[in-house]
């Protein structure tokens, strides 16, 4: 089987950014304090306050599931429960982590498109029973979505607004917000406008592990410091993650690989929309690409070395899901789809 240096799979298979690592080379000097008491923390923490408010707090995590899981953990009691959307990440992709670990409840509410309806805030509260039903006390919503889809900024400011109207604290799962951002020209604080808690992504954009909770609302969550440690997602040498996520939100290193990312997702999309018999499943706001191959076709281009992933669309069997990446380059693009279109068209 050939291989591959580059592969649609995931923007998780990509690999660190060289900046991100010698952001590390440059950390790893001398005895420093650990647990976030140290230069560089302080420094990523001032430059997120800049960016998102002087009242923020910051907590670096190992990763996404982490950081979700801290972040909702703070953010309800017991007895609380978070509105999502069916197809969010923590409710399809992290082994009930948030329940099993935090101890709060999940209500998926239905979405065709990845993206959270507030309208159905107000009937999930109504159907509340006390004392038989989890309470809601939360809104967790994804930007970009697992659709690839992005909230915008009437969209989320429709979220907080409606959510905050009937008491409820916003979450913003947060793994492609950089992507989001991108897609709609705007910056992180504005794309979170009214969000109380964010869990920022990091890994999918270039750093090596790590993520970072982002407390725009400091009453939205309580023993936060505390619950980190609890949940195993407190770094002895804070450092080594702080100087990741310097790396690329220090500046607008950030927007430039995000903007790489659906650069070639957008090239993508345009370049299958060519290849006679394949159809675009869903619109490429971000960078996924969801397409919709003739029956065969995936395993075969498989077999030339490429990666990527099933989706489960029962209305358009064949479907696939394509993520670009920070480092996916335009000859990768150009080789993948004409691999596909030589199988579509009768090749081997």
């Amino acid at each position: 089987m050939p291989t591959k240096s580059i592969h649609f799979g995931s923007d998780n298979y990509a690999g660190a950014h060289p900046a991100v690592i010698d952001a590390i080379v440059r950390a790893n000097s001398g005895h420093v304090p650990g647990y976030g008491d140290d230069p560089i923390t302080a420094e990523l923490e001032a430059r997120m306050r800049e960016i998102f408010g002087p009242e923020t707090e910051i907590y670096p995590v190992f990763n996404g599931t982490g950081a979700n899981v801290v972040s909702l953990q703070a953010m309800l009691p017991r007895w609380g429960a978070a509105l999502i959307t069916a197809s969010a990440h923590v409710n399809t992709d992290e082994n009930a982590a948030p329940e099993r670990v935090a101890g709060i409840k999940l209500l998926p509410q239905r979405s065709g498109d990845g993206r959270f309806d507030p309208a159905q805030i107000a009937p999930a509260l109504a159907d509340v029973m006390v004392p038989h039903s989890a309470e809601p006390l939360a809104v967790s919503f994804s930007n970009s979505t697992e659709f690839g889809t992005v909230h915008s900024l009437e969209q989320v400011a429709e979220i907080t607004s409606t959510a905050h109207r009937h008491g409820l604290f916003v979450h913003c799962d947060g793994s492609r917000l950089a992507n989001a951002a991108v897609a709609l020209g705007t910056d992180l604080a504005t794309i979170t406008a009214g969000v109380d808690v964010i869990s920022l992504g990091a890994t999918k954009l270039g750093a090596l592990g790590a993520e970072m909770i982002v407390v725009r609302n400091p009453d939205a969550v309580r023993g936060i410091d505390r619950l980190r440690k609890i949940d195993l997602q407190l770094a002895s040498k804070q450092r080594f993650l702080s100087a990741q996520l310097l790396a690329l939100y220090g500046g607008e290193l950030w927007r430039e690989l995000a903007g790489n990312a659906n650069a070639q997702a957008a090239r993508l999309a345009a370049a299958l929309r060519e290849v006679p018999g394949v159809s675009l499943y869903a619109t490429t706001e971000a960078n996924a690409v969801f397409a919709t191959l003739p029956a065969g076709v995936a395993d075969a281009v498989r077999e030339r070395g490429w990666r990527f992933y099933d989706w489960p669309a029962e209305d358009a069997p064949g479907t696939v899901r394509l993520m670009t990446a920070w480092d996916t380059t335009d000859a990768a693009v150009d080789d993948f789809v004409a691999d596909i279109a030589e199988i579509v068209g009768g090749g081997c």
